[in-house]
């Protein structure tokens, strides 16, 4: 199965368990928020530890993912000299490997800077609607 099959699989899963709700209030006359309802919450701790995850992936990825490329160049150089068809598929199969750890590197790298990025804008429009609301006349009324 290809990446691209197994991306598309995986999104067709995930999309078919996802539920959304929108201008409603909860089921719960008690207003609790623990039976797994289709509320947006940014819990900064989990996003912060998931980002951290895919820097440290794209980190060991960069090193990890190339360390037996020169022995592989090494071994299908060898395998096409003494005439084995199996040294230029040796370094096809490594030149696909390298293709993608690069593109597993780069969605790691864009996961990452994502969250950061997330996390970063949240905090300054939290920041915002406080200075805001503070500002306001509301604030005023509810002294």
């Amino acid at each position: 199965m290809s990446f691209d099959e197994e991306w598309s699989a995986a999104r067709a899963t995930a999309t078919a368990s996802v539920t959304m709700r929108l201008n409603q209030v909860p089921a719960d006359p008690g207003g609790g928020g623990g039976g797994g309802g289709g509320d947006l919450e940014l819990n900064q701790d989990h996003i912060g530890a998931i980002g951290s995850e895919a820097y440290k992936l794209h980190t060991r990825l960069q090193t990890d993912g190339k360390h037996a490329a020169t022995a592989t160049a090494e071994a299908a150089g060898a395998l096409t000299k003494e005439g084995f068809a199996s040294g230029a598929a040796l370094l096809k199969v490594n030149s696909a490997w390298e293709s993608q750890v690069k593109t597993l590197v780069a969605a790691c790298a864009n996961i990452s800077n994502g969250l950061n990025y997330s996390l970063a804008s949240h905090a300054k429009d939290e920041q915002q609607l406080q200075a805001d609301f503070t500002a306001s006349a509301i604030d005023e009324y509810l002294k």
